[in-house]
């Protein structure tokens, strides 16, 4: 089910809390990290890395958009642990695609983990081990600002360190598909506003994507009005629904209006 049609935006309700200074991490059964104050896990706790490729990567049509593809970008709203670059980048490297094909993850986070709690979030995962002992190497001591990591000759991981409606705002690219992550619209609204999903839009590519785990019906009407089609599907174990959307051409805009 498709919907094309503009509706009026409705912002998140007022969260309880107020966004932290810093993130503050318990760890649950299986070295799973949890947010103290955003009071939600980082992961699907059924398992991360295939909700990755269910949402972010089947959601935004990948791998199957690189095979003809010379260069793509990918946008994502919370690194984290960091746990859907590495399965990105695990897909990536078994993908048919062109040679020298390039592709660059921008990731735009607010509390960038220390590489001892990535590597301990993601053992779980011995997939992706070559990965994520990759990022763990290349990981600085401390971020800040906008941080390049150049982890292979053709990837490149950008961390831009900040509330995401700033580091979006201020991005001076385009994103062909974007996977848009934040914990839980209940738990952080701010993630999810009108503001920074028209933002978003702006910053996506014509006939770019997005695909999210979120199925709240403020974050599809935000999405929405914002200008993308949004599509509703079958969510990840259990889930009833998530959400992936296109941003028309200019061509395809004109059929909907």
């Amino acid at each position: 089910m498709t919907e094309s049609h503009p509706t009026k935006a409705v912002e998140a309700p007022t969260p309880n809390h107020q966004a932290p200074d810093r993130q503050t991490l318990d760890w649950h059964t299986g070295d799973m990290p949890y947010s103290v104050e955003f009071d939600d896990h980082f992961y699907c706790r059924t398992d991360g890395r295939l909700e990755c490729g269910h949402v972010f990567l089947n959601g935004n049509g990948l791998p199957d958009r690189w095979r003809d593809r010379q260069d793509i970008s990918i946008g994502e709203l919370g690194f984290g642990t960091g746990l859907n670059f590495c399965e990105t980048w695990r897909q990536w490297k078994m993908a048919e695609k062109p040679a020298d094909a390039r592709f660059a993850f921008t990731s735009f986070e607010r509390f960038p983990m220390q590489a001892t709690d990535i590597a301990r979030a993601l053992s779980a995962w011995p997939e992706i081990t070559d990965e994520r002992n990759g990022l763990v190497a290349a990981w600085p001591q401390t971020l800040s600002g906008s941080v390049r990591l150049d982890l292979a000759n053709d990837i490149t991981l950008t961390i831009v360190c900040g509330p995401a409606i700033d580091g979006v705002a201020a991005y001076a690219g385009t994103i062909d598909a974007w996977y848009l992550d934040g914990f839980a619209p209940s738990r952080n609204p701010d993630m999810w506003s009108q503001a920074l999903m028209a933002a978003v839009h702006d910053r996506t590519a014509p006939a770019g994507t997005f695909a999210t785990y979120a199925a709240a019906g403020f974050v599809r009407r935000n999405l929405q009005s914002a200008g993308f089609v949004v599509e509703r599907r079958k969510g990840f174990a259990g889930k009833r629904e998530m959400l992936c959307g296109t941003k028309p051409t200019e061509l395809a805009r004109t059929l909907y209006e």
